[in-house]
């Protein structure tokens, strides 16, 4: 095998680039999460997953920003902003995918766009149900960028 051009950057597959988000972002356990909103702590859930996953099964009042329209809902100059996303910079943030990769990437990019407060949920939607949290089912009906 050839010795790679030292300008080449190496590539990298999908599970070192989620490995490497993970550690560039807070986890938090889904019961951890349930319980401080239990307490009354100011959470806002953002799935970042796509609207026909959303209908199938989500967190209840969890807002809608598929990861790949993430970037213009975020920026409050944009045309596809979305208010209640725009207006958390401040507030604590729990971002949510399947299995916590998508949302890995989606925290990491709030995190450069000055976001404070952002963790992934660990485990995604998945180890949500499993631990038998809160879910519902049903399209998002709110605003898409």
């Amino acid at each position: 095998m050839a010795a790679q051009d030292a300008g080449t950057p190496v590539a990298k597959t999908l599970a070192e680039m989620v490995s490497e988000a993970r550690t560039r972002v807070r986890e938090v356990a889904p019961d951890d999460l349930a319980e401080a909103m239990e307490r009354g702590e100011p959470w806002l859930i953002v799935d970042v997953r796509e609207p026909y996953e959303y209908e199938q099964l989500h967190v209840p009042e969890s807002v809608l920003v598929p990861r790949g329209l993430l970037e213009g809902a975020a920026d409050p100059h944009s045309r596809h902003r979305i208010d209640a996303l725009c207006n958390a910079r401040e507030r604590p943030l729990a971002l949510l995918c399947s299995t916590g990769a998508r949302s890995a990437f989606a925290a990491v990019v709030l995190g450069q766009m000055g976001f404070r407060n952002v963790v992934n949920i660990a485990g995604g939607i998945r180890l949500w149900e499993s631990e038998d949290l809160p879910t519902e089912q049903g399209p998002w009906t709110g605003p898409l960028p």
